[in-house]
């Protein structure tokens, strides 16, 4: 969301962040951008308020639950302005792998391959087709003008199986500079580290597998070696791994996360579900840490028979001697952290993505092109009807039955605790 509310300033437009989320301590310093923030409100007329004088050329979804939420008020007041789509990841796609993992593990048939994109995409169309929260997503999709989708496996999944047309979304992955600062050498490094916030479901699975079945394994083999766990919100079950004989170290929320996966040797991301691109390797590969993850890690960040930066394993024993030799080979080490910066390179290159995603906007904001877009997209008119009218009365009943709600407590707050009076 930063690298877009950064590109969007370097056009000289203006920006306005508007959240109903309560304010975060580890929330980005918006105000140093000069970017105005606003507290809005679910379910109330306030926000219609708000953005109808307002009148935004393009207003930009964080996630296809704020469409939901404020989409069909955005329409009422604002019908001309481009409504984009931040999808961040396909949260469907990452639910479906999560049931299916569920089922594996109670099967006692893991095979994380089978979860992962490529020659299945029909399977995980399979699971997700007739869930809740794909119907929700992909019609909000639908509903908007353009999503931004950071994976291209999730863009073949959409077009090739979900009918999605290809003028509803555009690739947008990471945005980063090819520049490539001095890093540590594979001598003046330690410790493996891993990385991720605990409330994030693939997270904590991925710390529960290190813990009971992979880190005992590289332990085995490097007695003396340590694991450094960091993530924001660790609940207490997760503090409770820790074990320093064990060289098992949960350390929490950390400042400059990049600087701590700078100074570790690898990192390891043995993730068995999720969706999108995966931050943490994107951040190991600029900050030139190799590491040891799944095909799931992988996933839209490099062809099936390209070389990752580290290593692909999917077994506990597969992982734990791929993370050994990385961790003891200085010449597997460098190559791999070559590779990574190659793969930034190729795939990452916010020149070429800022280039694209500005042409197709810009594109847009011209009227005729956008009357055009939309009459095309006629599935999307249907569902902004039926959506719309549905949810705006089901918001029209949660404001009332809040005002009552308030107004009661305000009327039973006016009565004398003491019946004499």
């Amino acid at each position: 969301m930063l690298s877009f509310i950064e590109l969007f300033l370097a056009q000289q437009w203006q920006v306005t962040f508007a959240s109903p989320a309560a304010l975060s301590e580890h929330r980005a310093d918006l105000g140093a951008l000069n970017v105005d923030e606003v507290a809005i409100e679910l379910n109330s007329t306030s926000f219609d308020d708000w953005i109808k004088p307002l009148q935004p050329d393009i207003v930009l979804f964080d996630r296809f639950m704020m469409e939901e939420q404020f989409g069909w008020r955005v329409e009422k007041c604002c019908p001309d302005a481009l409504r984009i789509l931040d999808s961040e990841d396909l949260h469907s796609l990452r639910q479906a792998r999560h049931q299916l993992l569920k089922q594996q593990l109670r099967d006692d048939q893991l095979d994380i391959p089978a979860l992962s994109s490529g020659s299945s995409l029909p399977a995980l169309y399979q699971s997700m087709t007739n869930t809740d929260l794909a119907q929700r997503e992909i019609a909000a999709i639908y509903r908007c003008d353009l999503t931004l989708m950071i994976s291209d496996i999730e863009i073949r999944l959409l077009t090739e199986h979900f009918n999605v047309p290809a003028s509803q979304l555009i690739h947008c992955p990471f945005m980063l500079p090819r520049e490539r600062p001095h890093k540590p050498a594979f001598i003046d490094r330690q410790h493996f580290i891993s990385i991720g916030n605990f409330r994030h479901a693939p997270n904590w699975d991925a710390v529960l597998w290190l813990k009971q079945q992979l880190w005992p394994l590289i332990r085995l083999q490097l007695p003396h070696a340590e694991l450094h766990i960091y993530g924001a919100y660790p609940p207490p079950k997760a503090t409770a791994l820790h074990n320093a004989k064990e060289g098992f170290f949960i350390k929490g929320w950390v400042d400059d996360a990049h600087q701590v996966i700078r100074e570790a040797r690898v990192l390891l991301a043995p993730l068995r579900f999720g969706a999108g691109i995966k931050g943490k390797l994107v951040d190991a590969m600029r900050n030139g840490t190799p590491s040891v993850t799944t095909s799931i890690g992988t996933e839209g960040m490099i062809d099936p028979l390209e070389v990752w930066s580290g290593e692909q394993a999917n077994t506990p024993v597969d992982f734990a001697q791929a993370a050994v030799r990385l961790y003891t080979d200085a010449t597997q080490w460098q190559v791999s952290q070559t590779v990574g910066y190659q793969i930034l390179n190729k795939r990452f290159d916010q020149t070429i993505i800022q280039a694209r995603l500005m042409e197709r906007i810009t594109a847009l904001l011209e009227p005729e092109q956008l009357t055009a877009h939309r009459l095309n997209n006629f599935t999307g008119q249907m569902l902004r009807h039926h959506h719309h009218k549905s949810t705006k009365y089901m918001a029209q009943w949660i404001e009332a039955k809040n005002k009552q709600t308030a107004s009661e407590a305000r009327v039973a707050g006016a009565i004398p605790l003491d019946p004499t009076h």
